[in-house]
This record gives structure tokens, sequence and C-alpha cells, in this order.
């Protein structure tokens, strides 16, 4: 009888420490934090992945996500500098950075983290697009708004223990009774646009082509007072060789027959090829 109690109390020393060591050993891994808490203070945090210990039913371990998180906004209404009335879409890329901050202000729930980033962001979002004209908005989807988003909450959520990533916006819309009006208007001063662009282009082509033509007129007027410079000395050139050959009986001679002879063949045209000539003409004068 005695054995048998024996046994018994071994097994169930056994097993108490088995739960007395089991409550001691904490496990930490890669993607998350450990909290130590005792009496609801927090006494120690465990950030690297391993293995640790704390002091059995005294202390407590909370985790905490270590790790990219996602958060989804609701679908909103917002209004633009102008007066229009647009449908936000969006979600929030976050991460635990401080999680004793994190556990003193939110008591390490996800649940308060996340109504924080969802006031905060949408918050921001509402004052950044009420300063910007609808389409301001539309032109800025491109990571413009996402980042002025972003740049407005600046460190905000830090005293929550909170890194906000990212900003991003799934969609950006009119609502569906807005949007014909809206985008005949866009279309419609679009066009506007074009049209300005086209005038100022015509006018400044046909101002380049006035310049041109103008141009071309005093390069022409150029080259023709310079041509005649040209013929004119030419011709003064030719004078004075025409004079220099009549002071010169021998090369007056000889010239008055070259003149002879070109007039003789000027008048021999046709097939026939004989000359009548009078004896006083000068033509006839080479041949004495």
């Amino acid at each position: 009888m005695k054995k048998k109690i024996s046994f018994g109390l071994i097994i169930v020393i056994l097993f108490a420490g088995f739960i007395l060591v089991n409550s001691s050993i904490v496990v930490t891994y890669p993607n998350e934090y450990t909290v130590i808490k005792q009496f609801g203070k927090i006494e120690k945090i465990y950030e690297t992945p391993g293995l640790s210990m704390k002091i059995p039913f005294i202390q407590t371990a909370e985790k905490i996500e270590k790790e990219v998180l996602l958060y989804d906004l609701a679908v909103s209404d917002v209004m633009t500098k102008d007066k229009k009335s647009m449908i936000a879409d969006c979600f929030v890329l976050w991460e635990i950075e401080d999680p004793y901050k994190y556990t003193q202000t939110l008591s390490a729930q996800k649940s308060n983290a996340e109504f924080r980033i969802d006031t905060i962001v949408y918050n921001s979002l509402k004052n950044v697009i009420s300063s910007l004209s609808q389409e301001e908005v539309i032109s800025g989807r491109d990571g413009e708004l996402a980042q002025a988003i972003q740049d407005n909450i600046g460190d905000t959520l830090e005293q929550y223990g909170i890194k906000l990533l990212a900003v991003e916006t799934k969609s950006l819309d009119l609502p569906d009774e807005n949007k014909s009006a809206v985008y005949e208007r866009m279309i419609s001063e679009r066009n506007n646009i074009a049209a300005t662009y086209q005038a100022e282009g015509q006018e400044e082509a046909k101002e380049i082509s006035n310049n041109t033509i103008a141009e071309i007129i005093v390069m022409q007027s150029e080259a023709d007072a310079k041509a005649a410079e040209i013929i004119a000395k030419g011709e003064a050139e030719y004078m004075r060789i025409l004079s220099e050959a009549y002071n010169d009986p021998e090369k007056a001679d000889f010239y008055l027959f070259l003149r002879a002879l070109d007039a003789a063949k000027k008048t021999m045209t046709g097939d026939n090829k004989t000359l009548i000539i009078d004896e006083t003409s000068p033509i006839a004068q080479i041949f004495y």
C-alpha cells in the first residue's frame, strides 16, 4: 500500500515539475516579440528569437507580431477643394517599431492599433484631398497623393510604437452619378488647351515664315547688289581693255579685223555661204 502511495506521489511530483518547467520556458520566434509582464507591469521584452525564462504563475508572456502588417481602410467619401465628392479606398502597410510603447499605449492589442491607424490615416486623407482640386487629385494618383498623405501624418503614430511604411490608394474615383459630367468637362478643357496650343503654334509658324521671307528678300537684294557690282566692274574692265586696244594702232587694227570677221560670220546663215559686200563696207576693208 505504501509503495502504491509512493509511486503515485512521484507521478504527481513529476507532473507538477513538468508543468512548472513548461510554464517557465518562453520561446520567441523570428516573426514576433515576447513581452514578459508581472502583475500587469512590463518586466522584459525579448526581441531576438530563442529560449528564455520567466517566473511561473507570477509572470505572463504576451506575443506581438514582428513583421509588416496590412490594414485595409473602409471605403469612404471625401470632398475636394472645389467641393467635388470622391470615393477613396486605401490600405496601409505598418509595423511595430517599439514594442514597449505599443504595449503600454495600446495594451498590445492589434485591434487598438488598427483603430488608431484608421482614424489618423483617414483624417490625413481627408485633409490632403480637401486642399486639392479634383483635377489635382486625379493627376496625383501616380504616387504624389500617397506621399502627401504620409507626409501629413508625419510621426504621429510613433507615440504608439508604430512605424507607418506606406499609404497606398487602391482606387480614388468619382461617384457614378458624377462621372459622365466630369469626364465631359475634362475633355472640353483638354480640347480648349489643345486649341490654344494649336493657335499659338500657328502664330509662331506664321512669324517664323514672315521672318524667313524677310531674310530671303534681304539676301536676294544683297545678292543682286553684289551681282550688279560685279557686272559693273566687268564692264569697266572691258572698257579699259578696249581703251588700251584703241590706243595701240597695231592692237586696234587687229581688233577691227576680228570684229569684221565676226560680223561677216553672222551674215552668212543658212545654206547660202556667199557674201556680197560693197567696197566701201568696213568688212571689205579687211581684204585690202
